[in-house]
C-alpha cells in the first residue's frame, strides 16, 4: 500500500460490447455440446463477438472516449492512457498509443500491460502510482479483449467460454478518504503454462494440445484453473480487506473477473458474501478477460447501483498466473 496523502479514484466509466450475439444455441450446430451443459458448467447463455474486419482496439477506444466523456474532461486533460489486453492487434504501435492519437489525448504518455484476466486491476494500481506520485493527474485505464480471434470454435472446451468486449475508467484526484484504499498483486509463475496464447514461437508440447494446429489459440487447463482461481478471489479479497481493518461485511460491493459461474459462487461461499453484492454479467458476455471487471462496473454506475461512499472490492484473476484486488470508497 501506497503512503501518500493523494486520494486516486474513478471519475468516469465506459464499456463497448459489440453487437453480433453468438448463443448457446449457435454453438450447437458448431461443436458437440448443449445449451443445457454450457449453461450448468459456465453459467455463459450468450456472448458478443467483433466482426472478424474489425480491430481489437476498435472496442478499447469507443469505451475510452465514453468514460472521457463520463469523467466531464477533455482529452488533452488525460496524461496516461494503459490499454490492458492479450489480444493486441499489433506487437507494434501498441493499443494504447493509438488510442491516444484517435482520442487526441496529445499529452498522455501510453503503452500497453499484458496480465491477463487480471490486466485492469494491475493497469489501475499502476495508474494510481504515477498519479500518487505527481508525475501525471489524469489517466484512463481500458481493458479490452478480442478473444474470438483466438479461440479455436473447434475445440468443445474452450469455445463456449469467451467473448468480446472492453470498459474503461478514468482515474484522478478525488477528495480525502475517497477512491482507491489499498490493492494487492500477485503472481505465480509456476503455473505459466495453464493458460497459454502462443505468438512468435511455440514448442512441441504447445502445438499437440491443439489438435485443431490453430497454433495461435487460447488453451486452458481448466481444472487447474478453477482451483487456483476460487482459491485466488477469495485470498486476494481478504488479504486487501484485512490490511484495512475491514471485513466483506463492510462492503457493498464486489466485481470479480467472472470466467465461469461456478468459480465466483465459489469463492464467494468461501467468503460468505451473498451474491446480491455481485454485478453479474458472465451470462450475457461470457468470459472477456480483463475487460469483464471494467464492463460490470461501468453497468452499475449507469444502472445508479454505486452510490458515493459505497465501499467496494475489484478482484481478479487470470494467466501468468496473475491475481490481483483493489479496494475502493467509491467517490462519484
Amino acid at each position: 500500500m501506497t503512503i501518500s496523502t493523494k486520494s486516486v479514484g474513478i471519475i468516469g466509466t465506459g464499456s463497448f460490447l459489440p453487437e453480433k450475439v453468438i448463443t448457446n444455441q449457435d454453438l450447437e450446430k458448431i461443436v458437440e455440446t448443449s445449451n443445457e451443459w454450457i449453461l450448468k458448467r459456465t453459467g455463459i447463455s450468450e456472448r458478443r463477438i467483433l466482426d472478424e474486419d474489425l480491430p481489437s482496439y476498435s472496442m478499447g477506444l469507443e469505451a475510452a472516449k465514453r468514460a472521457l466523456e463520463d469523467s466531464k474532461l477533455e482529452a488533452e486533460d488525460i496524461d496516461l492512457i494503459i490499454f490492458a489486453t492479450v489480444t493486441q492487434d499489433y506487437m507494434t504501435p501498441s493499443s494504447a498509443c493509438i488510442v491516444q492519437g484517435a482520442i487526441g489525448a496529445k499529452n498522455a504518455t501510453a503503452f500497453d500491460l499484458n496480465a491477463a484476466c487480471t490486466g485492469f486491476i494491475y493497469a489501475m494500481v499502476v495508474a494510481e502510482q504515477f498519479i500518487k506520485n505527481g508525475m501525471y493527474k489524469h489517466a484512463i485505464v481500458i481493458g479490452c479483449e478480442g478473444l474470438s480471434k483466438v479461440t479455436d470454435w473447434k475445440d468443445r472446451n474452450t469455445c463456449v467460454l469467451f467473448g468480446d468486449g472492453a470498459g474503461a475508467v478514468v482515474l484522478g484526484e478525488v477528495d480525502e478518504g475517497y477512491g482507491i484504499l489499498n490493492s494487492h498483486l500477485g503472481s505465480d509463475g509456476t503455473g505459466s503454462m495453464n493458460i497459454t496464447i502462443p505468438s512468435l514461437y511455440i514448442t512441441e508440447a504447445e502445438k499437440q494440445k491443439r489438435l485443431n494446429e490453430k497454433y495461435n489459440s487460447l488453451w486452458m487447463d481448466g481444472s487447474e484453473v478453477f482451483k487456483f482461481a476460487v482459491k485466488g478471489m477469495s485470498s486476494a479479497t481478504l488479504q486487501v480487506l484485512n490490511e484495512l481493518n475491514m471485513t466483506v461485511d463492510d462492503l457493498q460491493h464486489i466485481f470479480p473477473h467472472q470466467a465461469n459461474t461456478r468459480i465466483i459462487d465459489s469463492a464467494i461461499k468461501k467468503l460468505g458474501v451473498t451474491d446480491d453484492k455481485l454485478q453479474y454479467i458472465i451470462q450475457k458476455y461470457g468470459n472477456i478477460s480483463s475487460a469483464s471487471i471494467p464492463v460490470a462496473l461501468d453497468e452499475a454506475n449507469k444502472e445508479g447501483k454505486l452510490k458515493k461512499g459505497d465501499n467496494m472490492v475489484l478482484v481478479g484473476f487470470g494467466g501468468g498466473l496473475t491475481w490481483g484486488s483493489i479496494a475502493i470508497k467509491w467517490f462519484k
